[in-house]
């Protein structure tokens, strides 16, 4: 009985001890300054122009809770929070439901966040998702009650909601749906636009119709069995027929939040004085972003991929001047999937990593007229280790032929022989040098591009060879200001050069050489069905895999990279590779119309030569194939050139014939 007593006693202590100091809480809160609710949190984004291409949070279309029609309101709070008008900021029945459903069936299927927590996460807290977060996510959300009606608090929260496609706030998403103003809307069209934030990507209608009926359905029949509408009211609203508006009244592009998400990632990543800012009237930031970029990737990718709907696309376009990302797309449509492949995934990339092996070569002694014998070979890498790769097609040339033809064909077993030639580690100093992060291990198989990168760590690669062998880091970002123009942070160029001039320039030729009809001999270069859309100068290399198809190029003014392939890894049908290089071809040619364009300087201390591209020896009369190639001074070739493994073959033939005899 004492003991009772005592347990008695103590939990009465504890419940007091509990109340006085969650009123000691909401007391401290309400002494604080009071927290501005109408525009923290917002960003605008602006391109390369200063033009704003999105505003975040919604703030640019404000509506009081008096211009908005009560079936949002009433929808929203019977489906987000029904007892929103009768707690301080958190639902302590609802929270005990919750946790007692995800304990039992051992998930997390259901949440208990009401419409305040709901809205100081959306106002503060896009940054991280940590515990550290939560308890800010909590201690706004009290401030927020203890300075604001409730009124207040719900307009705030259906002004800054993400209603899909970019629409922040009622006023943008009634606009972007129906064509009308918030305060217009029916109880059907409400219905529909409050199912939409639980997840924009399957409830919007305009994505999933079917899905997005259900969700409106079910929440009309919440509200009619709570008795916010009559069954009168439940009845028409599910048999009014909704007409879609679907425009945006600014740039309509359906790979731009793609970009934006890296511009967020890139934000995250600029501390604390971001997030200071936010809590304290917004801030602009201005991206490097360029319309027109975007608009061809996006044009490009859509109008070539028309019979697929699973196989999926990402591009970037950089301007190796500085390393700025100027176009970026995740995926062939963000509103049906927001995963950006560009920035969030790894893919095998296939013959393009070759270009850094041959930069490697030319560093040590090749010329573009250094012959390999091309044929099918076996290599022993070690005692049990060996290795047999293929070329496309099983064809070889069964001949010498020069580094140009190799680079022109994407020849493997000429790119294998370099690689062991020269060692293994020595690409992987090269590919490091140009800002390729990834682990690389020294395998014979490295330059075929059995290695997984990540699209804009090998887009920049490529870049350090555009921009002539400085290296510069990819951004996003070139300069954020809160509201009021004061500079929070600027970017700060950290260039480095990190590859010769004259030998990347070599290079950067020797890479036109795959869409050269010049070059064709035995087979045609990689590239050759693009070259009658191509009215400029580029270096281009493609590459592919059973499960991926790449291809990237580039001059002085822009470098363009494009992935082809699956999401689940699937491999590739014959079909599936005629994509990449169409998009390549006209994404570039697109971007570059009404540009002034030019190709590299040669060095001084570079000299062309007329030679037979296929061979490597100098032209005659009788050569079917000729081509200035470059060389640095000193290094020209003669009439005839060494085949580095010659010997070696020549004794294979010569043990042949003597065990013939035998």
């Amino acid at each position: 009985m004492r003991f009772l007593k005592f347990m008695t006693k103590s939990m009465i202590i504890l419940v007091f001890l509990a109340f006085f100091s969650i009123a000691g809480i909401y007391l401290y809160a309400k002494m604080l300054p009071k927290l501005s609710i109408s525009g923290n949190g917002s960003y605008t984004l602006y391109d390369n122009t200063e033009a704003v291409f999105f505003q975040g949070n919604g703030t640019s279309k404000w509506v009081s809770v008096d211009e908005i029609s009560d079936y949002v309101k009433k929808a929203t709070i019977t489906i987000e929070d029904k007892n929103f008008y009768k707690h301080h900021g958190f639902d302590v029945l609802r929270i005990m439901k919750a946790m007692y459903t995800n304990l039992t069936s051992r998930s997390y299927k259901e949440g208990a966040s009401t419409i305040t927590q709901q809205f100081a996460k959306n106002l503060y807290l896009d940054f991280d998702k940590t515990w550290e977060r939560k308890i800010h996510e909590l201690w706004y959300t009290i401030q927020i009650e203890t300075h604001y009606s409730k009124d207040d608090i719900l307009e705030g929260y259906l002004n800054c909601i993400n209603y899909g496609h970019a629409m922040y706030g009622i006023e943008n998403a009634s606009e972007f749906y129906f064509d009308k103003k918030a305060s217009e809307l029916t109880l059907a069209e409400s219905a529909m636009l409050v199912g939409i934030p639980k997840s924009p990507s399957n409830y919007s209608p305009l994505i999933n119709h079917e899905l997005a009926k259900k969700r409106q359905t079910y929440i009309l029949k919440t509200m009619y069995e709570e008795g916010v509408i009559t069954k009168d009211e439940y009845n028409d609203a599910l048999n009014e027929e909704l007409k879609f508006h679907g425009k945006k009244d600014g740039l309509d592009l359906d790979t731009l939040m793609y970009y934006q998400d890296a511009v967020m990632d890139e934000l995250k990543s600029l501390g604390n004085v971001i997030e200071t800012n936010l809590q304290n009237g917004g801030i602009r930031v201005y991206t490097n972003l360029d319309v027109k970029a975007q608009t061809s990737l996006e044009n490009s990718i859509k109008s070539t991929i028309t019979d697929n709907e699973e196989i999926q696309a990402s591009g970037i376009m950089i301007n190796p001047e500085d390393g700025s990302v100027i176009g970026l797309v995740g995926g062939r449509d963000f509103n049906k999937s927001q995963f950006n492949r560009a920035l969030n995934s790894k893919r095998q990339v296939g013959s393009i990593m070759k270009p850094f092996l041959y930069y490697n070569a030319l560093e040590n002694g090749f010329t573009a007229s250094t012959s390999f014998l091309s044929q099918e070979t076996t290599f022993t890498i070690s005692a049990n280790n060996v290795y047999t790769p293929k070329n496309y097609n099983n064809l070889y040339a069964n001949k010498a032929i020069s580094m140009a033809s190799a680079i022109s064909f994407s020849d493997n077993i000429y790119a294998i022989k370099t690689h062991l030639f020269l060692g293994s580690e020595n690409l992987i100093d090269t590919a490091k040098r140009v800002g390729i992060k990834t682990k690389l291990e020294p395998i014979a198989s490295l330059p075929l591009g059995t290695v997984e990168l990540n699209h804009l760590e090998i887009t920049n690669a490529y870049a350090t060879l555009a921009s002539e062998g400085i290296k510069h880091e990819p951004y996003f970002i070139k300069k954020v200001t809160d509201m009021a123009g004061n500079i929070l942070y600027e970017h700060k160029d950290t260039s480095e050069v990190v590859l010769n001039k004259s030998i990347t320039f070599i290079l950067n030729d020797l890479l036109k050489g795959t869409y050269d009809y010049n070059m064709i001999d035995y087979t045609y270069p990689t590239n050759i069905s693009i070259a009658s859309l191509l009215k400029h100068d580029y270096a281009i290399k493609s590459g592919s895999t059973n499960t991926d198809n790449w291809i990237i190029g580039f001059n002085k003014n822009v470098v363009t990279s494009i992935w082809i392939g699956y999401d689940d890894n699937k491999e590739m049908t014959t079909n599936d590779f005629r994509y990449s290089k169409k998009i390549w071809a006209n994404a570039m040619e697109e971007y570059l119309v009404d540009k002034e364009v030019s190709w590299y300087e040669i060095p001084s201390n570079v000299v062309g030569v007329i030679v037979d591209p296929i061979t490597g020896n100098l032209a005659t009369n009788e050569s079917k194939n000729k081509k200035i190639l470059y060389y640095i001074k000193g290094t020209e070739p003669g009439f005839t050139q060494e085949v580095f493994d010659e010997y070696e073959e020549k004794q294979d033939t010569e043990k042949d014939n003597d065990e013939a005899k035998e």
